[in-house]
């Protein structure tokens, strides 16, 4: 099991963060080109406990198609999702928002798990531990500058 803890301040209220990050179609706004992220279907809004995504991505030139779930929901607090098909073993992201002052301090708990054994590992060695990192560089970089005043 791996695991990635990233915090970032972000120059907005509690209610405006909280409320980008729970839409689902914000998510391609803060996401790598590279993995030309698509939404292929939601349900029907608003987020809550039992809400389902499924994405497609590009990953290492294969289309793949990625599903989660929102197991735990917060309003304005907190939410988990979970994947429930691909391309993970296990993947569980936590979100968390807390005020602070009048900005929002916003942290993200990714658990994770490949397939294949020692082969997963390799690959994980290999591309899957940086890749994830540049995709959390971007993502604060994308953050920073959406919510820049």
């Amino acid at each position: 099991m791996y695991l990635i803890e990233r915090s970032q301040l972000v120059p907005a209220r509690l209610e405006e963060t909280f409320r980008f990050f729970e839409d689902p179609h914000n998510l391609a706004k803060i996401t790598p080109d590279w993995l030309r992220l698509e939404i292929v279907k939601t349900d029907p809004p608003p987020v809550h406990a039992g809400y389902e995504i499924e994405y497609r991505i590009r990953w290492l030139g294969l289309s793949r198609r990625w599903h989660t779930l929102i197991t735990e929901y917060e309003p304005g607090c907190r939410f988990v999702d979970v994947q429930t098909r691909e391309p993970y073993r296990f993947w569980r992201h936590e979100h968390s928002f807390e005020s602070v002052s009048e900005q929002t301090l916003m942290r993200d708990r990714v658990e994770y798990e490949l397939p294949f054994g020692v082969l997963g590992q390799i690959a994980h060695r290999l591309v899957v531990a940086r890749q994830l990192r540049q995709l959390f560089d971007h993502r604060a970089a994308k953050v920073s500058k959406l919510f820049a005043k």
